[in-house]
């Protein structure tokens, strides 16, 4: 495709001249006599670049330059002055212009600066549309993640989405369960009902079904009218039911009904429910395991299991931290505010391991943002128990109370675990605790502390050198 430029300029032969050296040239070109008429133009068509005049009657080459930057940020203008107008060209180029040239203009000074600016907006281009690639490759709808089990969980979710079949998803506490669900639901055909999540180990099971199902006037105390439960609630849409495993097995029979017939009772009813529900059920449990022990019904769980999707933790995808962390640092930070992360903090991130996942990682960038003073996350700004990366892993990541500590206790606590690391032995202990082995034998002393298993043995006796 041609290279596609606008002139502009509100003198006639100006335009002429531009259109035959540009069109010479291989280039689209379109000219407008006015800056009202070129915004015309860009408003139906795009274009590579804008040559445009500075001084022009009802629009200058500056407003110009400013809708331009609105409504295709993404072409590059040229600007066309006189000398005494150089100043303002400059002006321009602070605002956003790519180039400017001096009147009378040269045929291969034009030229080269149309095939520079073409070629600058021929890679803004391939910018753009590889950020839109990479978007759409490592998100999905805020779920965020470039290494390979991330990839194969988004190739999953774009298969399956648009389909009615059951999803079982895996993981532990805090690596996403939820926003996968809701991935499904919102690129599936069923977006355009509300999404529906019930938490099964958050609920007593005398509610966990009347829930679930709802329930006839009637059916118990205080029941004095018709309820409508989540599956009715959800028909047409996409139901979560988080922590499955946590089912008891009276509930998974009615689930399992639900899942094989599409229709189920209310608490207290004798009339089947009909319902058109999506299920997608998460599990931090192996089910596998609890089929073979007992506790998990081995026909449901093949029918949750259709679809199989496993969330990694975060500490077996460490190369997604940097990621995660830009999308935190731009979804809780304050609006027309940039923070940026120093690679130190970014170290000290990534080498943590996230017992509580993603979800973890998040409060942690959250709690940063708030407290950090400056632009530039540090260090000094993480947690305690993330610092500790920063300094090697040296020390206890522990932070002090606002009621206080006890140090000679702290000191006897870490001192006792170390022997008893150390299976009573001095000299390792000492290791473990970053000392000599004369100072070791010397807090022991000092708190009244013999190797385990050796109450009697003076310290020193444990066989080898001083460290």
């Amino acid at each position: 495709m041609k290279p596609r430029i606008l002139c502009v300029d509100d003198e006639p032969p100006q335009l002429e001249i531009l259109r035959l050296i540009l069109s010479s040239e291989g280039y689209e070109v379109v000219t407008a006599g006015s800056g009202r008429g070129a915004l015309a133009d860009l408003r139906r068509q795009s274009f590579d670049v804008v040559l445009t005049d500075l001084k022009m009657a009802d629009l200058s080459g500056i407003a110009l330059l400013e809708e331009i930057m609105r409504l295709q940020p993404g072409t590059c203008v040229v600007l066309m002055t006189a000398h005494g107008t150089i100043d303002s060209a400059v002006e321009a180029m602070r605002k956003g212009a790519f180039d400017y040239l001096i009147k009378p203009l040269e045929r291969e000074v034009l030229l080269l600066a149309v095939s520079r600016a073409v070629e600058r907006a021929r890679l803004v281009s391939e910018n753009r549309r590889l950020r839109e690639e990479l978007r759409a490759r490592f998100k999905v709808e805020n779920l965020v993640g470039a290494h390979g089990s991330m990839q194969e969980v988004f190739r999953i979710v774009h298969k399956v989405a648009r389909s009615s079949s059951t999803v079982l998803i895996y993981g532990e506490s805090g690596t996403g369960k939820e926003l996968v669900a809701r991935a499904l639901h919102v690129m599936s055909d069923r977006r355009d009902r509300p999404f529906m999540a019930v938490n099964v180990a958050a609920l007593p099971e005398t509610i966990l079904e009347a829930g679930l199902f709802g329930d006839e006037k009637g059916a118990f105390t205080g029941a004095d009218a018709r309820k409508i439960g989540h599956f009715e609630q959800a028909s047409g849409s996409t139901l979560f039911l988080d922590e499955v495993g946590e089912l008891k097995r009276d509930l998974q029979v009615k689930l399992l009904r639900v899942l094989q017939e599409r229709e189920f009772n209310r608490v207290g009813g004798t009339e089947p429910v009909a319902v058109d529900v999506r299920v997608v059920a998460a599990t931090n449990r192996d089910l596998e395991r609890e089929v073979r022990d007992g506790r998990f019904r081995e026909d449901l769980f093949y029918r949750l299991n259709v679809i199989p999707i496993v969330l990694p933790p975060l500490r077996e995808r460490r190369t997604d931290i940097p990621l995660l962390v830009e999308h935190f640092l731009a979804k809780h930070g304050e609006p027309g505010r940039t923070r940026h992360i120093s690679p130190e903090a970014l170290e000290a991130l990534v080498g943590y391991s996230w017992p509580g996942n993603v979800r973890e990682l998040e409060s942690v960038v959250e709690r940063t943002l708030l407290l950090a003073e400056g632009d530039v996350v540090r260090v000094e700004d993480l947690p305690a128990a993330v610092r500790m990366r920063a300094a090697g892993g040296r020390g206890v990541p522990i932070e002090i109370p606002e009621a206080g500590i006890d140090l000679e206790q702290l000191e006897r606590d870490l001192v006792l675990q170390a022997l008893e690391k150390a299976a009573g032995n001095v000299t390792r202990a000492a290791r473990l605790l970053g000392l000599s082995r004369r100072t070791l034998q010397y807090r022991l002393e000092k708190i009244r502390v013999a190797p385990v298993g050796a109450p009697a043995a003076p310290y020193g006796a444990d066989g080898e050198d001083e460290a």
